[in-house]
């Protein structure tokens, strides 16, 4: 059984009133989500807010859930709405941040190879990269930073991310080049590359 059937199952259970199940949909892709929104938001305390309040969102619009779309992709919209409405409500653009999440690498397999090119040079052509990147990211009008961050690092599909956005895959093309040419810009300097070079 896929992913997506496992999911429709749960959400077939919440519908005939299994509230347990719905637990297991929030456990399941809380991590994600709150990633996702804080990739928006950039404020931890607020990201868990907005985070809660699309779980709560959704677990309202479940009895209307057709399963026309992955439960995650439904989610991921509700998530992305959720937190352009919170940002639009406290009259707020993202700030910029710095916060590197370095517990991926961590939980890699390679961890032991990546934490050994931890030279004080490399740190911090590691963090000057990332601030770059972090900035470039925040600058983004929001449409290109949503389908980049739900690319790039939520690692949806373009059929995806069209749903999730509710706009042609054409138009998820192009603002995911546009974002990815954006962030090239900006790393050319520090990275060396030529005009005619993405990285």
């Amino acid at each position: 059984m896929g992913e997506r059937e496992a999911d429709q199952l749960l959400v077939e259970r919440v519908q005939a009133g299994d509230k347990q199940a719905y637990g297991l949909l929030v456990s399941k892709y809380q991590r994600k989500l709150l990633r996702l929104i804080s990739r928006l938001v950039r404020d931890a305390a607020e990201a868990e807010d907005v985070a809660q309040e699309t779980f709560l969102k959704a677990y309202r619009a479940l009895p209307n859930f057709r399963g026309e779309s992955a439960f995650y992709t439904w989610l991921y919209r509700i998530g992305v709405n959720t937190a352009k409405n919170w940002l639009i409500a406290n009259g707020r653009r993202t700030p910029t941040s710095s916060g590197i999440d370095c517990e991926d690498a961590e939980n890699h397999d390679e961890g032991e190879l990546l934490r050994d090119v931890d030279t004080p040079e490399h740190l911090l052509m590691s963090k000057q990269i990332a601030d770059t990147v972090n900035m470039a990211m925040a600058s983004l009008p929001e449409e290109l930073r949503t389908a980049i961050t739900l690319r790039e690092i939520e690692g949806l599909s373009y059929e995806e991310i069209a749903e999730v956005m509710d706009c042609p895959i054409g138009t998820v093309r192009s603002r995911i080049f546009r974002a990815r040419e954006a962030v090239a810009q900006k790393l050319r300097p520090l990275l060396d590359t030529g005009p005619d070079r993405r990285w």
